[in-house]
């Protein structure tokens, strides 16, 4: 008889759950530190003091796809095949146990490199709360310098890629009965009244507002039981909620804060606002 599997971890863990584990055979810690306005801020930060034995990942390198099309955003997903390629330089396969961590309480790009995993067919990722201003503060052990030599992951592992929903354009512009959209840009952002990024400013026609800053308290994710009244107050009963934002990274801190509060993996619309606006024959509100 087959041994039962592992339960799935909590999409979070804390501090102290994390340094007790450090040195956990098999563990990998993946630092996502990244700055839109600065692409390799990040990688600064990670080389100055990461977690020991961390890894870099950087947003637009590896967590985001390359040569794409403008329709499906400025950070559009990775190739499945390309992003297995990250993991095995990673040493990452279905098996081993993931912690992601950033400096902006998982919004750049912990939620991001969460997402993707799972996406991926990954059930062992758990994104580090509170972060690297979590982990500092509470005076956890700190290394410099480039990141440790990892042994690659062997064999071909067997992802499966597409475990979590995606939505394409044609999709969101024709949603089934139930599906709502969620942006989760700032409120300023989704009202159109700034638009520090993108060519134009405002949201796709019949989304709400949920920013991803509400998700966290003084940097941490607020209670699962304080997220499942917000959102159930946000979403109609039997609502199924597609996420965007901007390019579709901090969506998935929505779909991470959604997880952790019991709801069912949502689904993305990975090109967001940024692929939206790529075609002249999207309505915009």
């Amino acid at each position: 008889m087959a041994a039962p599997a592992d339960p799935e971890p909590a999409p979070l863990i804390d501090v102290a759950g994390l340094r007790a584990r450090l040195g956990e055979p098999g563990l990998r810690l993946l630092d996502a530190r990244f700055d839109l306005a600065d692409p390799e801020a990040g990688l600064r930060a990670f080389l100055a003091g990461h977690l020991p034995g961390a890894r870099y990942v950087h947003l637009e390198r590896e967590l985001s796809g390359h040569g794409r099309p403008a329709s499906e955003g400025r950070h559009p997903l990775p190739a499945p095949d390309a992003f297995a390629t990250t993991l095995a330089r990673l040493g990452i396969t279905p098996a081993t146990p993931v912690v992601v961590y950033d400096a902006a309480g998982g919004a750049l790009a912990a939620a991001r490199a969460w997402w993707l995993l799972r996406w991926m067919g990954h059930p062992r990722v758990q994104v580090l709360d509170g972060g690297w201003q979590a982990w500092c503060a509470a005076g956890g052990p700190v290394a410099s310098g480039p990141e440790p030599a990892v042994e690659p992951a062997a064999g071909t592992p067997r992802w499966r890629p597409g475990s979590l929903p995606v939505l394409g354009a044609a999709a969101v512009a024709a949603l089934a009965p139930g599906q709502i959209l969620v942006d989760a840009r700032a409120p300023e952002r989704y009202r159109g009244e700034v638009e520090p990024i993108d060519r134009r400013a405002g949201h796709i026609p019949g989304a709400i507002n949920r920013p991803f800053a509400d998700n966290l308290e003084a940097g941490r994710f607020k209670s699962p039981e304080r997220l499942r009244a917000e959102w159930r107050a946000l979403l109609p009963a039997g609502a199924q909620p597609v996420l965007y934002c901007g390019s579709g990274v901090t969506a998935c801190h929505n779909a991470l804060a959604l997880v952790l509060a019991g709801f069912p993996a949502p689904a993305l619309f990975p090109p967001s606002w940024s692929g939206w606006i790529a075609d002249p024959a999207h309505p915009v509100a």
